[in-house]
Formats: structure tokens, C-alpha cells, sequence
């Protein structure tokens, strides 16, 4: 892919790299690329530093979403399993062209909780990434359990909602990180609701939209941190 004149690289986090480009789209009411899905994502695991939490990038979930071929995935799932990880991310996109990369035109949110032993789809526009999220549970949750029919699948049908066409990715890694907190806190006695209801109370439009500002201003300090060494 040609990048446009000018989009050099402004940031290396872990193993995640941000261009000039991504400040553009944090900036302005945009669709979220891949590269600050990612980036978010190891951000959140450098946040909660356990080896029960692993947040799957967004390139690897969509070729898991997608791979027809039962000893490649394995390959792949095999490190969730061995140590066994409590709660795993799958980042959702309806990108049906596996051709081309950063296609598509929403993100959902696909966790999987081992000790309740569930799948949890989370989708802020009305649940159309449904058919996307089961191909991914489909394609992985025989890999976690010994059959599929073991584990439970849930629509949550009261996921926080967008009021706009492009805010799908804040709403994804929001919840994430609603997630991230209730599994780090003492709340999970509760284990029947799961993290519902921390979800519907931090999850917000609101809160959702002044989490771009939060982003860009994150990524600003780590290249000022950067600079600065």
C-alpha cells in the first residue's frame, strides 16, 4: 500500500506503530484504523500487567475470523491456552475483501471469559456485526473447549450504543477497558452478570467521545516522553 507523502512514523509503542495520519483521524470524527485499535490494546495490557488478559490485535483477529484451516489456527490459539487466559479480546470488523487491508466499515467487540466458560458480543450499532462476531466464535471456541457446544454465546443485547457512524472503534476499546477494570477490581463475585453493568456505567457516548481526546492526548505525551530520551 502507497502511504500519502508525509505519513512517517511519529510513534513505535511496543510493538505497534503510529503515523502521522492516526493523529488526523484522532483528531476529527473519524473511523478508527487498525494501528490506534492496536495501539489502545497495548496500552491496556501494559496497563493491567497480568498474564490472565490478552487483548488479540485487531489484523491477527480478523485472520482469525477468517482462516479456513483447522491446524493454522490452532498454531495460533495454542499460546491462549498454554498458560490458560482468563479473559481474551477479539476486536470484530466487517471487512469481507481478506485481500485488503484496513477495509471494512465497523468494529465490534468479541470477549471470551474462561471461567464462566463464554463468549460475549458487544456491538454499539444495533448488533450488525453479528454474523461477523459468530464466524470468529465459530472458527475459535473449539479451541477452548472440547466441543463448541460446551460454550455459552451471548448477544448482549444492552451493549452501549453510537449515536453516529464513527465512533464504533472508541466504543470497542471502551468497553475493553470497562472490562479490564471490573476484572481488576473485587467485583467479579458476580459472576451470573458478568461485567454488564460496570459496562453501562462507564460506557457512554459521552464518555466515549472525550475518550478521542484522551487517546491523542496520550499518544502526544508518549512521543514527548520519546523525544526526550
Amino acid at each position: 500500500m502507497v502511504r500519502p507523502s508525509g505519513d512517517d512514523m511519529i510513534l513505535s509503542y511496543n510493538d505497534t506503530v503510529l503515523r502521522r495520519s492516526d493523529l488526523d483521524i484522532l483528531g476529527g470524527p473519524h473511523y478508527l484504523n487498525d494501528r490506534i485499535i492496536e495501539f489502545y490494546f497495548s496500552y491496556l495490557s501494559s496497563s493491567y500487567p497480568t498474564e490472565d488478559i490478552h487483548l488479540v490485535p485487531p489484523s491477527i483477529a480478523f485472520w482469525l475470523q477468517n482462516c479456513s484451516d483447522k491446524e493454522t489456527l490452532k498454531t495460533f490459539i495454542e499460546p491462549l491456552n498454554f498458560p490458560a487466559k482468563n479473559l481474551i479480546f477479539f476486536p470484530v470488523n466487517n471487512n469481507e475483501d481478506v485481500t485488503q487491508a484496513e477495509a471494512g466499515s465497523h468494529w465490534s467487540l468479541l470477549v471470551f471469559y474462561r471461567p464462566a466458560n463464554v463468549f460475549v458480543h458487544h456491538d454499539s450499532f444495533n448488533g450488525s456485526n453479528s454474523a461477523y462476531s459468530r464466524m470468529l466464535y465459530t472458527n475459535v471456541a473449539g479451541f477452548f473447549s472440547s466441543s463448541n457446544s460446551d460454550i455459552q454465546y451471548i448477544e448482549h443485547k444492552s451493549s452501549p450504543q453510537q449515536n453516529n457512524g464513527y465512533d464504533c472503534g472508541l466504543f470497542v476499546i471502551s468497553i475493553a477497558r470497562a472490562i479490564c477494570n471490573w476484572y481488576a477490581s473485587s467485583d467479579r463475585v458476580d459472576e451470573e452478570h458478568l461485567w454488564f453493568s460496570g459496562v453501562e456505567e462507564q460506557v457512554t457516548q459521552s464518555t466515549v467521545s472525550e475518550l478521542r481526546k484522551e487517546i491523542l492526548g496520550l499518544v502526544t505525551e508518549l512521543m514527548c516522553d520519546k523525544s526526550d530520551r
